[in-house]
């Protein structure tokens, strides 16, 4: 496994995107670990250990308690946790991402799984079997979410840890059996994960699958045992893998995909207020789209994709965004860089791209952009740091004006680009919304100063949330795109998702609701349900 970029002790990297130093030519990828590339007859023999750990539904996992279940996972939080260190670096080294970010996903990560056992634990309803049920008439009927199955669970490299535990931390609870395919980038965190299930869960409950995609994954679909995916991922690969299952209408499927998540700047925004005491808070809006376009790189699908700017103002605007990414900190993940004057410390905001595959996509998009009439806006934008065929240290790129026939008015770039689509009217805004390919989320920035109730301000922005709800899972206005807080569902149309992801939602997108019920006029039925009710693991409440 090659770590995104690393340098000599000799070399610097940039402190801003305007410099280039030619102190990091020296910077060049190094091996910093090894993944064990499984075989199609390897990846068979995994899927065995987990067909014998569900025996169709009797195994050890799926028949023990939610009471028991929920302390394995309290278990495993806390072997995990002594791994934090080692975690947090393999996430720096492999993925390129800063420390500070890096120490987030793991606490956010254990913070997550935490709310998960806290909502089962606290929930009011019958969802994990609270009690009978005697609201229909003479019959009751007890109610309780069960295990799916065998749940083959696929995380992303960009957020390996966070991402693919939204979905395996709730299907274990549930009393499912996962077979989890470490991404082929970003897979140390995991192997960094294997003594702590070992040490809290039955044999099975979880197996390890590693290499190549293509190679492993086909066979485990093909053999129709796979009862549930739950996939994070590019929708290509997601449509393959649903087409090989025999039975794709049994099969369980949940899947977060792309986004080309659109920031609308509305024209009140460039408007004078001269003489209405308002002042537009471009500080905040800047922070929000520089937030939202670059953070970790522009590697989020939730990241701002595609900013759309009324024409007459869009070059002013790219320039003052250019202004303010020209003096973002680009870097090593690990770098330090102290503030003279107050002592915090900060990390780069700009790092590594996690391979060479990234790096080119980004320069193929780059040109086209170019080649079809946009500028690179920000000084050095778009450039490598470091030796150009190894390094995949680049400075962000601002392209104005990106236009239909660009690639990156409808390709996801998933990098450090940030495209900017002038606009004459909302109704192209609209048009695109509608028509797209994808329907995640969506940031409407507009000026708090003439909102009163009947201005044609709020107007507009209320017609826009109305068309967008029926595009997209969320609308974000002034603030950028993002999945927090893990408490709220996280949707999305189209392209962009099949399924909810949330502390709650996630628990019901991996379990089945199970009832037992008994005609309360039938004799002495009672007796037996009370005698039944000593001896069942399913009947226990919590």
């Amino acid at each position: 496994v090659f770590g995104c970029c690393s340098k000599s002790s000799s070399s610097s990297s940039s402190d801003a995107c305007s410099s280039s130093s030619d102190d990091a030519k020296n910077m060049k990828r190094i091996i910093i670990g090894q993944m064990p590339q499984f075989t199609s007859q390897q990846s068979l023999i995994t899927l065995q250990s987990a067909i014998a750990a569900w025996d169709g539904g009797s195994g050890t996992w799926p028949q023990m308690t939610l009471h028991h279940r929920i302390k394995a996972v309290q278990t495993f939080i806390h072997h995990l946790q002594s791994k934090r260190t080692e975690i947090v670096t393999a996430l720096m080294y492999e993925i390129g991402k800063n420390k500070v970010d890096a120490e987030s996903e793991f606490d956010r990560t254990i913070q997550f799984i935490k709310q998960v056992i806290e909502y089962i634990q606290s929930n009011t309803h019958s969802e994990f079997g609270s009690d009978w049920d005697a609201s229909n008439g003479s019959t009751r009927l007890f109610m309780k979410r069960a295990a799916i199955g065998i749940i083959l669970c696929l995380g992303p490299y960009n957020y390996p840890l966070n991402e693919t535990y939204a979905t395996l931390i709730p299907a274990l609870l549930m009393g499912n059996i996962i077979l989890l395919k470490i991404p082929t980038t970003g897979g140390l965190s995991h192997l960094l994960t294997m003594e702590a299930f070992h040490k809290s869960f039955p044999p099975g409950t979880i197996n390890f699958i590693s290499g190549k995609g293509r190679v492993t994954m086909p066979p485990l679909m093909k053999s129709g045992r796979v009862d549930a995916l739950a996939f994070i991922g590019a929708s290509s690969a997601a449509d393959r893998l649903i087409k090989d299952h025999p039975e794709p209408h049994r099969l369980k499927v949940f899947l977060q995909l792309e986004a080309k998540n659109m920031g609308v700047y509305m024209s009140n925004l460039f408007d004078d207020n001269e003489g209405t005491g308002e002042q537009v808070d471009w500080v905040s809006i800047m922070k929000e789209t520089i937030a939202g376009t670059l953070s970790y790189n522009g590697q989020r699908c939730t990241a701002l994709k595609l900013l759309f700017v009324p024409k007459d103002k869009s070059e002013g605007f790219a320039s003052m965004l250019a202004e303010r990414v020209e003096n973002l900190h680009v870097g090593m993940p690990w770098e330090k860089k102290e503030n003279p004057k107050d002592g915090t410390i900060t990390y780069p905001q700009i790092t590594p791209l996690p391979n060479r595959d990234r790096v080119e996509y980004m320069k193929a998009l780059i040109q086209d952009a170019v080649s079809k009439g946009a500028r690179v806006m920000n000084k050095n934008g778009g450039m490598i740091i470091g030796n150009q065929d190894e390094s995949t240290l680049m400075v962000p790129a601002i392209l104005y004006p990106v236009t239909p026939n660009c690639r990156l008015y409808t390709e996801e770039q998933f990098g450090p680009i940030i495209p900017i689509a002038p606009y004459d009217s909302l109704a192209e805004v609209i048009t695109y919304a509608k028509d797209g390919k994808y329907g995640q989320q969506v940031s409407i920035f507009t000026s708090t100063s003439d909102h009163s109730h009947h201005s044609e301000e709020s107007k507009t922005v209320a017609d826009m949330i109305d068309r967008f709800s029926t595009v997209f899972g969320k609308i974000n206005i002034n603030s950028q795109c993002g999945r927090s807080p893990d408490t709220a569902p996280f949707s999305g149309r189209r392209s962009s998702a099949m399924g909810v992801m949330s502390v709650s939602h996630a628990l019901s997108e991996f379990s089945i609701p199970t009832l037992v019920s008994y005609k309360d006029d039938a004799g002495m039925i009672r007796n037996v349900i009370e005698g039944v009710e000593v001896h069942s693991n399913f009947l226990t409440t919590l």
